[in-house]
C-alpha cells in the first residue's frame, strides 16, 4: 500500500495531551472526524472502544494501534500521533505507549485496513524509526519520516 494516499499532513500529529488511553483514543477519533467530511464521532468512537474491549490494541516498544470498523464509514481513514508523555495503553510488553496509529475502516472491506497495518508496521519494527518518530519536532517532520521509512 502507498501511505502517501492514506497519510496526509492533516493525518499526523505531534504532542497529545492525554494521559489515559480513553482520552488517547478521543482524541485520535477526534483528529479523525477533523480531517473527514461527514463522520460521526459517536460511531466511530464505538467501533473503536468496542475493538478494544476484545483485546488491547497495545503493541511493543511504545507503540498503540487502535482501530475499529464500522459501515458508517466508506472508506478507511488513518492518524498517526505521538504522545508528550507515556500513556499506559495495556501493551503486550507491559510499557506504556507513545507512538499512537490509529485507523477507521468500512467493515465490509478488510483489505486496505490489513494492507495499511501490515505496512505500518512493517516500518515500525525498526528501531532507528521509532527514535526518529520520537524525535520529531513538528508534524511536517513526522510524516516524512513514515513517507521516506517506506521507500
Amino acid at each position: 500500500m502507498n501511505l502517501k494516499k492514506v497519510l496526509t499532513r492533516d493525518a499526523v500529529m505531534i504532542g497529545l495531551i492525554g494521559t489515559s488511553k480513553n482520552e488517547i483514543i478521543k482524541e485520535l477519533v477526534g483528529l479523525i472526524v477533523k480531517n473527514g467530511s461527514d463522520l460521526d464521532e459517536k460511531s466511530l468512537l464505538k467501533a473503536v472502544f468496542d475493538r478494544e474491549a476484545q483485546m488491547s490494541t497495545g503493541m511493543k516498544n511504545g507503540i498503540a494501534i487502535p482501530h475499529g470498523k464500522t459501515n458508517d464509514v466508506s472508506e478507511l481513514h488513518a492518524v498517526i500521533a505521538v504522545s508528550a508523555v507515556p500513556v499506559d495503553f495495556e501493551c503486550l510488553d507491559k510499557k506504556p505507549a507513545r507512538i499512537f496509529v490509529m485507523t477507521i475502516s468500512p467493515a465490509s472491506h478488510t483489505g486496505p485496513h490489513l494492507q495499511f497495518l501490515a505496512e505500518v508496521s512493517g516500518l515500525l519494527t525498526r528501531d532507528d524509526l521509532r527514535e526518529k518518530i520520537l524525535a520529531a519536532e513538528n508534524e511536517d517532520e513526522l510524516l516524512k519520516i513514515f513517507l521516506q521509512g517506506q521507500a
